[in-house]
Order: structure tokens, then C-alpha cells, then sequence
């Protein structure tokens, strides 16, 4: 094979960026062959590539090696596991699932490992976050005491969720901030830190906006090392802001707007310096330099090259989609401790967040008469079983 035959399915507004990029010819070895869309309109002009209405009619067309699924979030799992079953490689837009029983059913479907299957986690991408990882696997910045991250640069509006039927309710989003803005910084968080042993909650339903879901959130993570983490974000404060602060043995990192390194290094470690000076008020010095970042990383370009290198030539997934189970969880577990008024322990157990979902997604508002994509209506029942 010299060229991966790609169908799309979803042409909102990702599943048309991503087809703007590969029609450029920005990632070689790739070309959309087909794409499928039931309620929303395909671009007027086709360049060879075949018009779907029915997913399922494309994944067993022939037509596709395979498949990009850019739909609303709950049809991920239904698609993902046809186009598995029927020998696709798939590429999955974030979430992977909207919650932790359905992401286990998808990854279970992945049964035929020489297929190809990777998750649409772009910012793994971004040089800023990759430094900071580098960072701390190598053991520049000491083991990590606290982690900070504030992430309020979600702005919504009103109207935002008003244009789409699925948006802003249980049974069409499946969540809110956590299931549609925050999944790349969940997946970061993880990717960077690990999963935490203990998720607390505060989740805020509706505050902002005129919506079932949460738009407004502060999460407080515990590890078994001790390390302790807080995690805040919403859809509702501005002006809002992207910073990220680790404190750490060998100094005080900060990240702002997922572009910019600023580390206040202590010359001796803090722990070492607390023992073995002799003042009451000494503080160990530090020294402030600024991290170079060279660039914002090639993002969704970069995966889809990843993807198709990983189908061509055997190359190493940069985000697996095995691994996006994480960030779901993590999503998961903060709105089940605001429900339970409890702290979490992970794994969490998937049954019991499902049959929560379930309830609040009966009682939703959810309308199919609004914008959505028809096309998946059925799969949003299926996947809450």
C-alpha cells in the first residue's frame, strides 16, 4: 500500500478542517476517498471522493482502508467498534467515548492489532507541552509536591449552546466543559503526571448558561507519593486564562497559554535546603530563566501524519487510542464525586457512572429537531444500553 484511502465521517466544522488539510496535500501518503454526512450538508464540490449518507454503507463500501470520525461524541463508540469489526484502521476525534464502560467497549473491539488505532490528542503535539513532559521524565524539576492547573480560557456563549440540539445536554454532549473543551488538557494532565489515586469534585450544572451540563468546575487530585493536584476550568469566566503551575523539588515551573516556560530554579533542593539550613527564615536561592520553545508543533496535521506513517511504515502512535480511556475517567470521576458528594477512588467503577448517565439522559433535553447529526440519533441510545 502507498496511499491510505481515508473516509470521513462527520463534516462539521473538525471533519471539514481535516479534509481542507489533506486535499492541500499537507500529509502525504493519505486521501479522502469517501465521507459521509446525513443531516449536514458535504461540500458542494467533490474531488473523487464518494458521497455517503449511511456510515455503515461506507465502512463496508470498499472504498476506504479507513476512517475518520469526527461526530458527536456519543456515536464515537457505536462507529468505532463497526469500523474495527469490519477491518478498518480508525482515527477518532476526543473524546473517544463519552464515558469509561463505552470507552472499554471500543478498545475491547480492538481485536486486530496490525489495525491502526489512534486518538485525535493534537496538543500532545504542541512543543510547549512535549518540553514540560521532557522535564519531568528526565528528573530536571525533582519530584513534584503541587500541581495547578487553571484552564478559563473556555469561554462560551449562550447562543453557542443554542445553535446545536446536542450541545449543552446529558443525552446529545454527554457532558460539558470536561466532555467537549477540556478533553486535550485531561488527556495533557495524564500524559504528563499519571492518573491520581483520589478524585474530589465540585462540579456547577448550568451556571453561566441556559444548560443541563457542567460549565464550571475545581477538581482536587491526590496521589499515593503525595503529590496533590487541582484542576479548575469553565465555559463561563472572562476574560479567562491557560496557566499551568508546577511545584516541584527543584523549583516552581509555570506554563502560560500553552506557549511560554518560565522556570524559578532553586539552586539546592527544597527538601535538602529545609533540613540543612541554619535560619529560621532562610530560603534556598533560585535563579529565573525562560525555557525556549521553538515552535507550536504541527497539531492536527502532525497526527494524521502519524496515523498514516503508523498504517505505511510501522511508526510509533504519538496517542494510541487505548489511551484516551484516561481523560474520559478522569471526566468521569469528577462529575461522579459531585453527584455522590464523595471522593473517588481509580479506577472508578465504569457501571456505576454509566447507570447515572443513563438516568440523567432519560430526563434530558435533548431535541433531535435541533441541529444534530441524524445520521448517529440511533447510535446515542445504543451507547448508553
Amino acid at each position: 500500500m502507498e496511499t491510505v484511502r481515508l473516509g470521513i465521517v462527520g463534516l462539521g466544522n473538525m471533519g471539514k478542517a481535516h479534509l481542507a488539510n489533506i486535499r492541500a496535500g499537507k500529509v502525504p501518503g493519505l486521501r479522502v476517498t469517501a465521507m459521509c454526512e446525513s443531516v449536514g450538508t458535504l461540500p458542494q464540490q467533490l474531488e473523487g471522493e464518494t458521497p455517503f449518507t449511511d456510515v455503515n454503507a461506507m465502512i463496508k463500501s470498499g472504498r476506504i482502508d479507513a476512517i475518520l470520525i469526527c461526530t458527536p461524541h456519543f456515536s464515537h463508540t457505536t462507529i468505532g467498534i463497526e469500523a474495527l469489526k469490519a477491518g478498518l484502521h480508525v482515527l477518532v476525534e476526543k473524546p473517544i467515548s463519552v464515558h469509561k464502560a463505552d470507552c472499554e467497549r471500543l478498545i475491547a473491539a480492538h481485536t486486530d492489532k496490525s489495525k491502526i488505532f489512534a486518538a485525535m490528542f493534537n496538543m500532545r503535539t504542541n512543543a510547549c507541552f512535549k518540553k514540560v513532559k521532557d522535564l519531568i521524565d528526565s528528573g530536571e524539576l525533582g519530584q513534584i509536591r503541587r500541581v495547578h492547573w487553571e484552564v478559563t480560557n473556555w469561554f462560551r456563549t449562550n447562543y453557542y449552546y443554542a445553535t446545536g440540539g446536542w450541545r449543552g445536554t446529558w443525552k446529545g454532549e454527554g457532558g460539558g466543559v470536561l466532555m467537549n473543551q477540556c478533553p486535550h488538557n485531561l488527556d495533557l494532565f495524564q500524559w504528563m503526571f499519571g492518573m491520581p489515586q483520589t478524585v474530589r469534585g465540585f462540579c456547577q450544572f448550568g451556571r453561566f448558561h441556559e444548560i443541563e451540563v457542567e460549565d464550571d468546575v475545581t477538581a482536587v487530585l491526590q496521589y499515593d507519593n503525595g503529590m496533590t493536584a487541582t484542576f479548575v476550568t469553565s465555559t463561563g469566566e472572562a476574560p479567562g486564562v491557560n496557566k499551568l503551575e508546577i511545584s516541584a523539588e527543584n523549583g516552581r515551573l509555570t506554563v502560560t497559554d500553552g506557549a511560554k516556560i518560565h522556570f524559578q530554579r532553586n539552586r539546592v533542593p527544597m527538601s535538602k535546603f529545609c533540613m540543612e539550613a541554619e535560619a529560621a527564615f532562610a530560603m534556598p536561592e533560585s535563579w529565573h530563566m525562560d525555557i525556549p520553545v521553538a515552535d507550536s508543533g504541527g497539531q492536527h496535521v502532525e497526527i494524521l501524519q502519524n496515523f498514516t506513517n503508523a498504517i505505511l511504515k510501522g511508526e510509533k502512535l504519538l496517542s494510541p487510542a487505548a489511551e484516551g480511556i484516561f481523560s474520559v475517567e478522569l471526566a468521569n470521576s469528577i462529575l461522579l464525586s459531585t453527584w455522590q458528594d464523595k471522593a473517588i477512588e481509580l479506577p472508578m467503577s465504569s457501571s456505576d457512572y454509566e447507570s447515572i448517565l443513563i438516568e440523567k439522559g432519560e430526563k434530558s433535553t435533548f431535541q433531535k429537531t435541533k441541529v444534530v447529526a441524524k445520521a448517529t440519533a440511533d447510535d446515542f441510545a445504543k451507547s448508553f444500553r
